[in-house]
């Protein structure tokens, strides 16, 4: 991809829409189906409606389509990822997988710092526990 994009384009339409988003979780949730921390955060067996979900939440962020919001109202991810452990290791190998994701997709470098900046504050924001222990009572972290 050129950096040089027309005026008025979204992000979405910039790195190349649906296409790019749905390699970017594909690849994500391929890392996640091996990962014995994150893996057992997921409620269904099979990651199909978590990776949905979640390519419906970058489409709307950067600029696609608004089908999340129309589905499932606001994001709220916080409150949304509340009912699981997101301590920092938890954090960390989301970060490892999504960094494999990102670099998958041989962004532009303006593009690839634009998304990977967004992504690594968004994991650092849903984490809501430093204990080590899944079963540990949370505390707030607010």
């Amino acid at each position: 991809m050129t950096d040089q994009q027309p005026p008025g384009m979204s992000f979405y339409e910039q790195v190349g829409g649906r296409p790019t988003f749905q390699r970017l979780v594909d690849e994500f949730y391929r890392g996640v189906a091996g990962d014995p921390v994150l893996k057992p955060m997921y409620p269904e067996e099979d990651l199909g409606p978590a990776a949905d979900r979640l390519m419906l939440f970058l489409e709307q962020y950067w600029g696609g389509p608004g089908t999340y919001s129309a589905e499932r109202g606001h994001p709220r991810l916080r409150l949304r990822h509340q009912p699981f452990h997101v301590n920092p290791d938890a954090r960390d190998r989301w970060l490892l997988h999504m960094r494999s994701a990102v670099d998958s997709l041989d962004l532009a470098p303006v593009h690839e710092a634009t998304l990977w900046d967004y992504l690594e504050r968004a994991a650092h924001a849903m984490v809501n526990t430093f204990d080590d222990d899944p079963g540990a009572p949370r505390r707030s972290l607010l």
